[in-house]
C-alpha cells in the first residue's frame, strides 16, 4: 500500500515533467515549420479548429449523462466566451507563433514566465488587491515581479556569444533543422511574446470568474475554444489572401497541425483541470519554469545559431522571478484561508459566550 501510494505522490511530478518537455518540444517543430513558410495564421485556425472538434466530441462523451442544471446561456455568458476565445486563443497564440516566427524558442520561455508578474500588475491596476508591504506575501510579488522584467529585458536586449555545440551536432542540425542558419529580429519577437503573455494574464482573469458562474470547465473550453476558433479563421482570411498559404505541402505540417491539436488544445488543459483539483490551483504552474532547461538542451543540440549566453541567463533570472511572484500567491492565499478560518471559529464562539454570559445572570 505504501509503495502505490508513494508511486501515485511521484505520478504527478512525472507527468508534468514530461508535458512541459512536449511543449518545449512541440515549439521547436512549430518554429521549424515556420521557418519553411507555414503561415503561422493558417496553422492557428487548422489547429483550434481539429482541436474544438475534439473537445466537443470529449466533452459530449463525458457529460452525456450529467444532469446537474447549469446557467442559462446569457448574452453575457456569450460575451464572457467570446472575450476569453479572443484573448486566449487569438491574441496569445498570434502573438506567440509571430513572436516565434522572429526570435527562438528559448525567448518563448523567457516572455511566457512574466505571465503572473501580468497578473499581479493587473490586479493592482482593477483594485482586485491593495499593497501592503507590511505582509510578506506582497513583498515577494512585487520582488518577484520586478526580477522578472529585468531577466526577461536582459533576455531581450543582451544576447550575448553564442553557446555552441561540437561540429557532429552542428552538422546533424543543419541537416534536420533549416531555421538554425536563418535571421532573427529578436527584439520584435520579444515584444511580441511579451504581448501574448499580457493576453494570457487577461484571459486569466476572465477565465477565473466564467467558471463560477458556468461551473463546468470542460464545456468553458470547448466555448471558449469554437468562438476563438472563429475569430481566429476572420483574422486569417483577411491577411492570408493567398490560397497557396492554406495548402499543408508537407506531411511534417499535417503532423505538425494534429500533434498541436491533441496536445496543446485536448491533453494539456485536461491535465491542468485534473491537477488542479487533484494539487491545488498552484500545482501546475510550478513546473513551467523547467522549460528553460530543455530550451537549452534542444538549444545546444540542435540549434546551434539560435542560444545564446545572454538569452540563457536573461530567462533563468526571469525563473527566479516567477518563483518569487508563485510563492507570494501561494503565501497571500494561506493566509486568506488562515482569516477564513478564524472568523468562522469566532463565529462559532460567540453564540457560546453568550449563553454563558445569560445563565450567569
Amino acid at each position: 500500500m505504501e509503495a502505490k501510494t508513494q508511486t501515485w505522490e511521484v505520478m504527478p511530478f512525472i507527468v508534468m515533467v514530461i508535458m512541459e518537455g512536449c511543449t518545449i518540444g512541440l515549439t521547436i517543430f512549430a518554429k521549424s515549420a515556420l521557418t519553411n513558410g507555414m503561415s503561422p495564421f493558417v496553422f492557428i485556425v487548422y489547429t483550434n479548429s481539429l482541436a474544438t472538434l475534439i473537445l466537443f466530441l470529449f466533452s459530449y462523451l463525458i457529460h452525456s449523462n450529467d444532469r446537474s442544471v447549469l446557467p442559462p446561456f446569457s448574452f453575457s455568458m456569450f460575451m464572457r466566451f467570446l472575450f476569453l476565445g479572443i484573448t486566449g486563443i487569438t491574441l496569445s497564440q498570434t502573438f506567440s507563433f509571430l513572436g516565434l516566427g522572429y526570435s527562438s524558442p528559448i525567448l518563448v520561455c523567457a516572455m511566457g514566465l512574466l505571465i503572473p508578474s501580468f497578473n499581479f500588475l493587473l490586479s493592482l491596476f482593477l483594485r482586485k488587491k491593495n499593497l501592503n508591504f507590511r505582509s510578506s506575501a506582497t513583498l515577494f510579488q512585487v520582488m518577484g515581479t520586478l526580477i522578472s522584467i529585468m531577466g526577461a529585458a536582459l533576455a531581450e536586449f543582451f544576447k550575448g556569444p553564442l553557446i555552441r555545440p561540437s561540429s557532429h551536432q552542428l552538422r546533424h542540425a543543419q541537416h534536420f533543422f533549416i531555421f538554425s542558419s536563418t535571421p532573427e529580429f529578436w527584439v520584435l519577437g520579444g515584444l511580441l511574446l511579451a504581448a501574448a503573455s499580457f493576453s494570457v494574464s487577461l484571459w486569466n482573469f476572465m477565465q477565473k470568474g466564467t467558471v463560477k458562474l458556468y461551473p463546468e470547465p470542460m464545456k468553458v473550453i470547448c466555448y471558449y475554444n469554437f468562438l476563438g476558433t472563429i475569430s481566429s479563421a476572420i483574422v486569417s482570411i483577411m491577411v492570408e489572401r493567398d490560397s497557396d498559404a492554406w495548402k499543408l505541402k508537407h506531411k511534417m505540417e499535417l503532423i505538425l497541425v494534429v500533434l498541436t491539436a491533441l496536445f496543446g488544445g485536448v491533453i494539456r488543459p485536461t491535465i491542468q483541470v485534473w491537477f488542479t483539483r487533484l494539487k491545488g490551483p498552484f500545482y501546475f504552474q510550478i513546473f513551467k519554469p523547467f522549460g528553460i532547461a530543455y530550451a537549452t538542451i534542444f538549444g545546444v543540440t540542435f540549434f546551434p545559431n539560435s542560444l545564446h549566453f545572454g538569452s540563457v541567463v536573461g530567462t533563468t533570472i526571469t525563473g527566479i522571478g516567477y518563483y518569487s511572484v508563485m510563492w507570494g500567491q501561494i503565501k497571500e492565499d494561506e493566509d486568506k484561508i488562515g482569516c477564513d478560518e478564524s472568523s468562522d471559529s469566532l463565529d462559532k464562539k460567540a453564540p457560546l459566550l453568550k449563553e454563558n454570559k445569560e445563565m450567569q445572570v
